[in-house]
């Protein structure tokens, strides 16, 4: 306002409105680095689950070697399931001089790298699971760390774009990683090894771009085991949004879940590829995916920034991959099953890019934003356990000597739709 003299009336004219302001833009070489990040972490991880564990599984248990590898997968995912808000809570209240954030991405990707080594050199299924543990918690808390840097370093207005190229990287990863199992197939050290080493690279590249500041001293309590057990419950009545959107984000991923497991062994069971030719199969399979989820998460996530709605692209995307799995499970050919992939990946790129935009909007807690992406995290890693136990007695329904695919694919697409369908009950974003 403005003084305006007038006789002996001091009147106040109004002053000009305020224009709301834009915050600025995240950095270009932030948002690359993260990319670059993002890729690698999942290029560790990813490479193993989609095509490696599975060959070096049944190089040791052939006969075995569907349970074996439900064993394998269970166990770190279920590690990886605590781990993802435990990581994320010490990141949060880390107090060192580099930062709360860069002490955890690059130990965690470390401790990835480690137990990937065991994996690789291990000789029987113990051997395994236990290195499959180690790295299933290492990088886990590399990316429950990486994941809160969206609502730490990235404005509103940016988060549907970023979000969709962190999806894309996401999927060039399992690109990149049944390329190079291909390339590497006769050597099953490098096969473990070589995407390892790219993601310890790519993390240390994200260390020195990351500007990154430790936490307040004494801004948080001391983290208890009381503390601990709570961060895996989320009030719905306090929360309604977040939670809504935990039990969204979990189904879909229980239907994602369901080809990116048991897509190699699909192959061999009904396309007749076999432990030695299965990677090249995969190869050709992902690079379909990856051509859908390119178009998904680039379009998706722009136009979702740019009309402000996340909810309608979520629930179309979640409907989109259910009908990628319900033509999976009627596939007769090889090429019926790209023409699948194709639509799957299509969905699961909108759903990548958009999803993660809309959970940085229904957070409980900005302060504690690594702690509650790594509760929201959960309902990545838990499918990734539940869907091997709740397999492997579904695929042996009626199957005879072969393993009963359809109706695993089916319930996938099911549970799919209802992930979607729950997007709506989000009532703090569009």
């Amino acid at each position: 306002m403005t003084a305006v003299e007038t006789g002996r009336v001091r009147q106040f004219a109004p002053a000009a409105a305020e224009e709301p302001t834009t915050p600025p833009n995240a950095p270009a070489r932030l948002i690359a680095a993260m990319a670059l990040a993002q890729f690698g972490a999942y290029l560790t991880i990813l490479t193993p689950v989609v095509v490696t564990l599975s060959i070096r599984v049944a190089q040791i248990a052939p006969d075995s070697k569907t349970s074996a590898l439900s064993t394998v997968l269970s166990v770190g995912a279920l590690l990886a399931l605590i781990g993802n808000p435990f990581f994320g809570a010490m990141s949060d209240r880390t107090t060192a001089r580099m930062g709360r954030r860069r002490p955890w991405l690059i130990g965690g990707i470390t401790a990835g790298f480690l137990g990937l080594l065991v994996v690789a050199t291990g000789g029987n299924i113990a051997t395994l699971t236990f290195g499959w543990a180690l790295a299933q918690l290492g990088v886990n808390a590399t990316l429950s760390t990486l994941t809160a840097l969206m609502p730490d370093q990235i404005p509103a207005h940016q988060r549907g774009r970023v979000g969709g190229i962190l999806g894309l990287m996401t999927s060039v990863a399992i690109l990149a990683g049944t390329a190079l199992a291909a390339l590497l197939d006769g050597s099953t050290l490098l096969m473990f090894m070589v995407p390892a080493a790219v993601g310890l690279l790519t993390v240390l590249v994200l260390i020195f771009v990351l500007k990154d500041r430790p936490a307040a001293p004494g801004h948080f309590g001391r983290y208890t085991v009381k503390e601990f057990v709570r961060t895996f419950y989320v009030n719905p009545r306090r929360h309604p949004d977040f939670s809504w959107n935990l039990l969204s984000r979990f189904l879909l991923w229980m239907g994602l879940s369901c080809l990116t497991t048991y897509q190699a062994y699909l192959l061999i069971d009904r396309f007749g590829y076999t432990t030695d030719t299965v990677a090249s199969g995969v190869l050709v399979a992902t690079l379909i995916t990856t051509a859908g989820l390119v178009l998904g998460s680039s379009v998706g996530g722009w136009l979702s920034d740019r009309s402000g709605a996340r909810k309608p692209f979520v629930f179309g995307a979640g409907l989109v991959v259910a009908v990628g799995l319900a033509i999976t499970a009627f596939s007769t050919s090889f090429g019926v099953f790209l023409v699948a992939a194709a639509i799957f990946g299509l969905g699961e790129g909108v759903y990548l890019a958009v999803d993660l935009a809309l959970a940085t909007e229904v957070l409980p807690d900005p302060d504690d934003a690594a702690k509650d992406m790594g509760v929201l995290n959960i309902a990545n890693a838990l499918p990734q356990s539940l869907v091997p136990i709740l397999a492997a007695p579904i695929l042996a329904v009626g199957a005879g000597t072969a393993s009963n695919y359809k109706l695993l694919f089916l319930l996938g697409a099911i549970v799919a739709v209802a992930g979607s369908a729950l997007v709506r009950m989000v009532r703090g974003a569009r």
